[in-house]
């Protein structure tokens, strides 16, 4: 690990300070570290850069919209190496909140959501995407054979 110096204004550094009271930092370094993750990962799925990701895709939508479970639950069947799991809750008479975690393309992850959550009836849509690494291994067989098998690592490329 480096060590590095910065400059900060006294308003800044208060705030900031706060900042890191609030969320519970146990000192000024860790709350860089994660902004500068989350900087760095935001900038990459902003720019195209991350070709894989996993995500969480959560959005609320009106159970009585004519259809709309049926389609969702469709979407989600057709797209099943996409979607790891899902969780639904129902908030009131009318409204249900479903959230689904996916992992797989960052460009298919994105068309997913964007049609999930342009369909009638769904409101409050929202994608986090964090990046992932793709690692390609060898798998020894039985046989003695080594086979190329390709897999995402689930954690963040930062």
């Amino acid at each position: 690990m480096e060590r590095i110096t910065i400059s900060l204004e006294r308003p800044l550094l208060e705030a900031f300070d706060a900042h890191i009271r609030r969320k519970g930092y146990e000192n000024r370094s860790e709350a860089i570290r994660d902004l500068l993750r989350h900087l760095l990962e935001r900038d990459r799925v902003a720019e195209n850069r991350a070709e894989h990701a996993v995500a969480c895709l959560s959005y609320i939508y009106n159970h009585h919209q004519r259809e709309l479970s049926r389609r969702l639950t469709e979407t989600q069947h057709a797209h099943h190496d996409l979607v790891l799991s899902t969780l639904h809750v129902h908030l009131d008479h009318d409204n249900c909140l479903e959230v689904a975690i996916l992992k797989g393309m960052t460009a298919a992850l994105r068309h997913f959501a964007e049609d999930t959550m342009a369909e009638t009836g769904v409101r409050h849509g929202n994608l986090h995407l964090v990046p992932v690494e793709v690692v390609r291994t060898h798998i020894r067989t039985e046989d003695g054979h080594d086979h190329p098998h390709e897999h995402l690592h689930t954690h963040p490329a930062t």
